[in-house]
């Protein structure tokens, strides 16, 4: 196997080397069992991501593809000129014979046939978390929204020129515009303007945190309970880290376990309650304000007004939880009227291919069924804030 440099491959795709992402798992197959990575040369054996394989099946084997936001999520793909990376292609001993052929997110890619006789046409392939992007009407560069569910997954737009972090986040494709049925190619030239790129970033643990609390400590009857019993607290010590799966962007320490502070002879089960929210909208602010910290970096985007963050997904109903991102934030927090923006997203880009629908009327379509807006002093946000950072690295040094 051919060293991998983490910097370039950082550079060409990025990812954080992390067997999270598919070549890791596909070397780890190769050399498991060798007859496969053989198969694979002679053109026996193909591999693609969850949308390949779903488009395979549903095509009786005519279509092999993938669109550039899922490719970048697989450590092979070259965001810079939007194809598979010969160079870590070879690193990870894959032949490109098995790969699919990336097609642009919104373009017409070919037909299947769902009952005999009956062809549909596809006009849009776009992962799960830069559909949301999309169906939140992010078009802008700045724009970033989040989506709740057992985690949490923020992303920012930053516009047509891939950009690196400074601040331990991941770039990513958001989506690759073609059009008509003849533009079904990705051209690296003059097409630039209708890509656009991402900072990503995860929280593993949102929604199972609570869940945690209900199942594990048996301090909820309902997770739904979780948002009255925070109100009611009055002890502001505790703090919990809820690194259950250790804890990611920006910190990326996976040896981190769920940590918990400032227990007194006092505190009671609302306590912990409200200290595992606060915890999750603390996790949410460093993410963003990574966001903000890195696309401010760049001379040219200080004019950027980040003044609202969109959310959809379950635990936004929580309606502690979202006041307290809004209070920690600074900013506004706008949730989505639907609450499923992923299928929202996914089937405006195919509007947009398929009849040209303008990305205006998305953005003029998108309501927010609530709005939360900052109402914590400046004080008080530097005390939450401070305590938190403590909390972190206190959790560091006990996990070194």
């Amino acid at each position: 196997t051919n060293a991998v440099d983490e910097n370039q491959l950082r550079k060409t795709t990025g990812l954080r080397l992390d067997s999270y992402f598919s070549a890791p798992k596909l070397l780890w197959v190769f050399q498991q069992q060798p007859e496969i990575l053989a198969a694979a040369r002679a053109g026996d054996v193909i591999f693609g991501t969850t949308d390949s394989f779903v488009l395979w099946h549903l095509s009786n084997g005519k279509l092999h593809i993938t669109d550039p936001s899922t490719a970048s999520r697989t450590l092979l793909f070259n965001i810079n000129i939007m194809d598979w990376d010969q160079n870590l292609l070879d690193a990870f001993q894959v032949p490109k014979c098995m790969l699919p052929t990336v097609k642009p997110s919104a373009g017409y890619v070919g037909d299947i046939e769902l009952t005999p006789g009956n062809m549909f046409s596809l006009h849009g392939l776009l992962v799960d978390q830069q559909a949301s992007l999309f169906g939140q009407a992010c078009f802008e560069e700045g724009d970033m929204k989040c989506s709740f569910g057992t985690g949490s997954f923020l992303l920012m737009n930053i516009g047509t020129v891939p950009k690196l972090s400074s601040n331990g986040l991941l770039t990513t494709v958001a989506w690759v515009l073609g059009g008509s049925e003849s533009e079904t190619e990705i051209e690296t030239e003059d097409r630039s303007n209708l890509r656009s790129y991402a900072l990503d970033g995860g929280v593993f643990v949102t929604g199972a945190a609570v869940q945690w609390l209900k199942d594990n400590l048996e301090i909820l009857d309902d997770v739904g309970d979780s948002d009255e019993m925070a109100s009611k607290s009055t002890d502001s010590d505790v703090v919990v880290v809820p690194a259950f799966q250790g804890l990611a962007a920006p910190h990326w320490e996976t040896s981190f376990k769920c940590s918990m502070f400032g227990i007194s002879r006092s505190t009671s089960k609302i306590d912990i309650v409200r200290a595992t929210l606060d915890g999750i909208a603390c996790r949410i602010y460093e993410v963003a304000k990574s966001m903000i910290l890195d696309l401010r970096a760049d001379e040219n985007e200080n004019q950027i007004n980040f003044n609202r963050l969109k959310v959809d997904g379950g635990p936004t109903k929580n309606s502690y939880l979202m006041q307290r991102i809004s209070d920690l934030l600074d900013m506004e927090v706008h949730v989505m009227q639907n609450t499923e923006g992923t299928a929202i997203g996914v089937a405006n880009l195919a509007s947009f291919s398929a009849y040209g629908t303008d990305l205006s009327v998305f953005s003029n379509s998108w309501k927010a069924e609530r709005i939360y807006k900052p109402a914590m002093m400046s004080a008080e946000r530097e005390r939450i804030l401070g305590k938190w950072g403590r909390a972190i690295e206190a959790t560091r040094i006990f996990h070194a």
